[in-house]
């Protein structure tokens, strides 16, 4: 018999073959448009659709590209309710990925970034304290002109690997093929935890692995891209699965820590999962005392990784300040800095300067820090009252992991500065804790049609329209939801 709510086998193999081959089409066709003009070292900056649609080969560049893209989203989003099998979804995600594997890099030239701090460390220079083109890096000219004169914003744990990588590759090319494996080392280490952390929060394994490995967001910039946030994301998952797995153990716990930890001195972002790592680290009554108890073991493990990494790599905690440079592009796809650009549109039809930006991105962060502390309070409310429950055992891990999943929607919705790539974060998670999956996958997709295979981001050319629209969609948000508290706050008088 068919499982209630599960597709018959017949629909199942039907609609996966269909999505399957749509897919596999569409991923060849973004690494051809990739060969055609993607971020090539010798590629130009600051191109357009239209300035790339009158270079050669690049209408075959943009007719690729956009159909591919369309390809890869419609089939990953026609199974994203889950696929026929967790084998079949891992199958699928790596046939998509192959394509992309022996592709140049796409969306984005960050890796060339990469390369070049991982250069700058290996020939004995604090990549914290100069940007690549002080260092003298010889790769400089394929780095994008904004982050030439910057210093890294990544932790020291992703400098290390880039560094190896370096080594490893010799020149460009090589350097550009070892981040890549690096990347996807952390998509493996992704693909092996999704499993348990699926059972662990009750969600089948199908869908959590078909809306992670199979997301085009993943295949574009994790795998052809070579993003860092492979490694955070693999470094996460791998953490918490030890820890709802292992609860109140003090090495368990040790080793999670440690590897958030390492998880943190990848890219920093990663740092608002451990509040909700330490309450699923709590074994029995979430008390006080077990909390101070379990969660200092977990809080021993990150800080001995954030010691021991910044140690050994002699460069201290000199990356933290290298944070403040990562909000140096302005682009309407960050939340706050959309409203920011509307009241300064406002400003100017009123002859004023109102330079709202930098305010409203001090205010989000304000926000972000209240918003993730109400998110710790009911998460630990809501396992309190799990724990009285006879179904604790499922739904304490799944409440804990659906915190952390949230926690990193608010830092993404409310971060400075907003690319595509950074919407993988929280998709890891909710791929395993969310019932309905409409209201993630959705913009999901729609980041998937941002960026150009050069590395072109179309919110630099959209600033007024995007700036608007976006501004509209959160009051609409906030509308929407201001009415469903409502509704929720009369329920219980309407009741009585």
């Amino acid at each position: 018999m068919t499982a209630p709510g599960a597709p018959s086998s017949r629909y199942a193999g039907r609609a996966g073959r269909s999505a399957r081959y749509a897919g596999l089409a569409g991923a060849v066709l973004l690494a051809v448009a990739g060969y055609l003009g993607g971020a090539l070292p010798d590629a130009p900056f600051g191109g357009t659709p239209v300035s790339i649609w009158r270079a050669p080969g690049g209408p075959a560049t943009l007719i690729c590209w956009l159909v591919g893209t369309a390809l890869l989203v419609g089939a990953w989003w026609s199974l994203r309710e889950g696929g026929p099998s967790t084998r079949w979804a891992y199958v699928t995600a790596g046939l998509w990925a192959l394509p992309l594997l022996v592709a140049p890099p796409l969306g984005s030239r960050d890796v060339y970034s990469y390369a070049c701090q991982g250069w700058t460390y290996a020939h004995g220079v604090d990549p914290y304290a100069v940007g690549v083109a002080a260092a003298g890096c010889p790769w400089v000219d394929t780095v994008a002109p904004i982050w030439r004169d910057t210093p890294a914003p990544y932790g020291p744990v992703f400098v290390l690997l880039a560094a190896l990588a370096v080594g490893l590759g010799g020149g460009l090319t090589g350097t550009i093929a070892a981040l890549r494996v690096i990347a996807v080392a952390g998509l493996l280490l992704a693909a092996f935890c999704l499993p348990g952390l699926a059972r662990a929060a009750g969600v089948p394994s199908r869908r959590a692995v078909w809306l992670l490995l199979a997301c085009p967001l993943v295949g574009v910039h994790l795998v052809a891209g070579a993003h860092n946030d492979a490694v955070m994301v693999g470094l996460l998952l791998c953490g918490l699965l030890i820890v709802v797995r292992r609860p109140g153990r003090p090495a368990a716990l040790l080793l999670a820590g440690a590897l958030l930890g390492l998880a943190v001195t990848v890219k920093a972002s990663a740092v608002v999962v451990v509040p909700f790592a330490v309450l699923a680290g709590v074994h029995g009554r979430y008390a006080g005392r077990a909390l101070l108890r379990d969660g200092g073991w977990l809080a021993g493990g990150l800080l001995a990784a954030l010691l021991v990494t910044s140690a050994v790599s002699g460069l201290g905690f000199g990356w933290v300040g290298g944070l403040t440079h990562s909000g140096d592009s302005e682009q309407w796809t960050s939340p706050p800095t959309a409203v920011g650009f509307v009241v300064d549109y406002a400003g100017a039809l009123a002859g004023r300067d109102a330079q709202a930006v930098p305010v409203l991105r001090a205010v989000a962060l304000l926000l972000l820090a209240g918003v993730l502390a109400v998110l710790w309070w009911r998460t630990w409310r809501t396992l309190d009252d799990v724990r009285q429950t006879r179904f604790r055992v499922p739904l304490r891990p799944r409440a804990a992991l659906r915190g952390a999943a949230l926690a990193l929607v608010a830092a993404v919705v409310l971060s400075p500065v907003f690319h595509p790539w950074y919407a993988t974060w929280p998709l890891a998670l909710l791929a395993l804790t969310a019932a309905r999956t409409t209201w993630f996958v959705l913009p999901v997709a729609a980041a998937a049609f941002l960026t150009l295979p050069d590395g072109t981001n179309l919110a630099r050319v959209t600033k007024a329209p995007g700036a608007l629209a976006m501004t509209a969609v959160l009051l609409a948000a906030l509308l929407v939801g201001a009415r469903r508290a409502s509704r929720r706050g009369r329920a219980p008088r309407r009741s009585g």
